[in-house]
């Protein structure tokens, strides 16, 4: 096991050694952005529903990019990550949280 962080329903949610080493396998541009990944789970910008019940956490990284990171909260303390990317656009169907400006 790797870290915990809180969403923002207050579910504990990992990000375990595989699933790191699957993010960056798969994107390795992603390689140095293990806070940011975390981060985003915590402190988004927006979630929008996901599939089979997946939550997608979206926060902007630098202008224009946003770390897109998908996780699911499989009890009310326990949930984990699955996958993240960066994207140069923001999901914004099925919002399910959005931060206050």
């Amino acid at each position: 096991m790797l870290d915990i962080v809180k969403s923002v329903n207050g579910v504990p949610i990992r990000l375990t050694s595989e699933r790191w080493f699957h993010i960056v396998e798969n994107h390795n541009d992603l390689a140095g952005y293990y806070e940011e990944v975390l981060d985003t789970v915590e402190n988004p910008n927006l979630i929008v529903k996901g599939y089979r019940g997946a939550l997608v956490a979206q926060k902007e990284i630098y202008k224009g990019h946003y770390m897109v990171v998908i996780y699911k909260e499989t009890k009310e303390n326990d949930g984990f990550i699955v996958t993240a990317y960066i994207s140069s656009s923001l999901r914004k169907e099925k919002v399910v949280w959005q931060k206050q400006k």
